[in-house]
């Protein structure tokens, strides 16, 4: 399975990207049944989740981007979105998505928020 995401780059704070990840290399079943997740890290700091969608499409995110970020997915284009609304210059990072099938990772889009 191979993951690519995209839609990354730089912003103003108190702007909005949204990032898309498209998942390849596997059925739709597979994907579909699977959750998906973006995770973020930024220099110096430990991979953290931002946000992760079930297959029923329950969401769960981290307590620094509840309110401002939502998680999405489409199954039928085998994608998984990112809405960021409200970025901060804390907000900085390389996101990367992530599917619970094998554990796969993408190789992640940069985002920077300048002040």
């Amino acid at each position: 399975v191979q993951l690519q995401a995209s839609g990354g780059g730089l912003v103003q704070a108190g702007g909005s990207l949204r990032l898309s990840c498209k998942v390849s290399g596997t059925i739709l079943s597979v994907f579909t049944a699977n959750t998906m997740g973006w995770y973020r890290q930024a220099p110096g700091k430990e991979r953290e989740l931002v946000a992760d969608i079930g297959s029923g499409g329950t969401t769960n995110y981290g307590d620094s981007v509840k309110g401002r970020f939502t998680i999405s997915r489409d199954n039928s284009q085998r994608k998984v979105y990112l809405q960021m609304n409200s970025l901060q210059p804390e907000d900085t990072a390389v996101y990367i998505c992530r599917s619970n099938w094998h554990n796969a990772w993408g190789r992640g889009t940069q985002v920077t928020v300048s002040s």
